[in-house]
């Protein structure tokens, strides 16, 4: 064989080497997303349609071989939030084991509760037939109260790892009042609403609370977060 022969063998070899090794990645990649979809379905409850789940790019055998995979991001159109619907919810993990038990160094998951959904929690709290919409970069509540009509600004906030809401200005029938001013104790029961926001993986609590133009943007961190996966 020639010299020109055997360099052009040696590269076919190469070729096809390496085609097999990048074939062997992506299927490593593909078998740990499906994973990743299994414990995403499997960590968040009443998961709305198939969770869509990035684990980066080429090489990715190296991270299997080292044993974590250095991020593991996720989007789910919906799930259930404490007994409140969620939508988009976005999930991101670094450092995540590949083997059990199934760990991330960190994990963030974000959400959207739709202002139906802080809705019911106030009408579930107060006992009043109240409706809550997004007026700009504000939650309103409004209603009727003893035959009067009551308008008030809530704003979100978490402390300790709870979501609370609280009044910022209160009106009722035209007039501005104080949250104590309403007869039979009504106003104390819209001060400090706390909705529950259960069902996140072990290890995460809430750390912020935006509105957003779709509702209310929360935020749950954690280190060292234990991952459910089946085996």
């Amino acid at each position: 064989m020639s010299a020109r022969g055997a360099v052009i063998g040696v590269v076919v070899v190469v070729v096809v080497l390496g085609a097999g090794a990048v074939g062997a990645d992506r299927w490593a990649a593909g078998e740990t997303q499906d994973r990743a979809v299994d414990a995403i379905e499997q960590n968040l409850e009443g998961v709305v349609g198939t969770p869509s789940v990035d684990v980066g790019s080429f090489p990715f055998l190296t991270q299997i071989w080292a044993g974590s995979i250095d991020d593991v991001t996720g989007h789910v159109q919906g799930a259930t939030l404490g007994g409140l619907d969620a939508t988009d919810v976005d999930v991101e993990a670094t450092g995540v084991s590949t083997s059990e038990p199934y760990t991330a160094d960190h994990a963030t998951v974000s959400a959207t509760l739709p202002t139906a959904s802080i809705e019911k929690v106030v009408a579930d709290r107060t006992g009043f037939d109240l409706k809550v919409a997004l007026v700009g970069d504000e939650l309103k509540v409004s209603g009727s109260v003893l035959g009067l009509t009551l308008a008030a600004q809530i704003q979100p906030r978490v402390a300790d790892g709870k979501l609370l809401v609280d009044i910022t200005g209160l009106s009722l029938g035209g007039l501005k009042v104080d949250p104590s001013d309403i007869p039979g104790g009504g106003g104390s029961k819209l001060e400090g609403i706390d909705i529950p926001v259960d069902g996140l993986p072990e290890g995460l609590a809430l750390t912020d609370a935006t509105v957003t133009d779709e509702g209310l943007r929360i935020t749950a961190e954690g280190d060292d977060v234990v991952l459910t996966a089946q085996s």
